[in-house]
């Protein structure tokens, strides 16, 4: 029967989710159906007055939507979108310099035109003038050039006349330092050796030496080891001469630079300075060489009262 309860254990069917609460008791008599409603085997009418489905509360997910923070599980990433911004910067200035590279060509060209027109629309007597204009102006740049290249002409000479000049005056110096004994010199000549063994030489006799010499051609000389130059004085008496104030003594050693054979023949003259020694008991002898050294040096004399003409 319905109304008895059945042993625990003896019920054939499995446990449902009705069975996992608590016992739930026997409904009562049943009620009659409530107004409006459909009685057994009538298909209900839809009510009009259904109570709205309650508001789903905020950030509670609907069904088929992820719960709300939670990234929909997708294979991959879409790509980012290109920088279309950037890309339109470098076409615009790619575009300006082609466009400014147009212009300057279109210019060059329309100026090169324009010309052209220009100078076959002109008249004969404009053409004649145009060339007469770059005649002149070539003829005044031809001149120019001369000039420059006169100028650059007047420079180098007057550096090589500047250059000879110096090397001229440098040249006398040397001659006129040689010439005044302050400098030594060397060269071919002769060394002459005067004896005097009676003490029989005079003054007269070693001017007379000095005086043939140079008219020889003898350009520096030294007597004893003093130099020879133009105020060049002898003094004292026979047996003790003196050169310039210097004592000297026989044998009297003369050396000097010139001509070796001139030399020779102007001191061996009849009458000369050989001849003169030998009549007062004196000899002389002489020695050509191809090289002999005057180093005797002597102050150089500054004039007193001789000054250079200016004029």
């Amino acid at each position: 029967m319905s109304g008895t309860p059945r042993p625990a254990g003896d019920d054939p069917r499995p446990p449902g989710p009705a069975d996992a609460g608590p016992e739930v008791a026997d409904a009562g008599p049943a009620e009659a159906p409530a107004a409006g409603t459909a009685a057994a085997g009538e298909v209900p009418e839809p009510a009009d007055d259904l109570p709205e489905p309650a508001a789903r509360p905020a950030g509670e997910p609907t069904a088929g939507e992820p719960p709300a923070g939670e990234d929909a599980a997708t294979p991959e990433r879409a790509p980012a979108a290109p920088r279309r911004p950037r890309q339109r910067l470098v076409a615009g200035l790619l575009i300006g310099v082609l466009t400014l590279l147009l212009g300057f060509a279109i210019a060059v060209q329309v100026r090169s035109t324009d010309t052209g027109q220009a100078l076959e629309g002109a008249r004969e007597e404009e053409l004649v003038a145009i060339l007469d204009d770059l005649d002149l102006e070539e003829e005044r740049l031809r001149a120019q050039i001369a000039d420059q290249r006169s100028a650059l002409r007047d420079l180098s000479d007057t550096d090589s006349r500047s250059a000879a000049a110096l090397e001229d005056a440098n040249e006398r110096a040397d001659a006129l330092a040689v010439l005044n004994g302050t400098v030594a010199a060397e060269g071919p000549g002769l060394v002459m050796t005067i004896r005097d063994p009676e003490a029989q030489v005079r003054v007269a006799d070693l001017l007379d030496a000095i005086q043939e010499l140079r008219g020889a051609g003898a350009e520096t000389m030294q007597i004893d080891g003093v130099r020879v130059g133009v105020s060049t004085a002898v003094t004292g008496v026979p047996g003790a001469l003196q050169v310039d104030g210097r004592a000297v003594s026989a044998p009297y050693e003369v050396v000097v630079i010139g001509s070796p054979q001139d030399l020779q023949t102007a001191m061996s003259i009849p009458g000369g300075v050989v001849d003169r020694v030998g009549r007062q008991g004196g000899s002389v002898d002489i020695e050509q060489r191809d090289r002999v050294v005057v180093d005797a040096l002597r102050p150089l004399d500054e004039p007193q009262y001789a000054q250079p003409d200016t004029d």
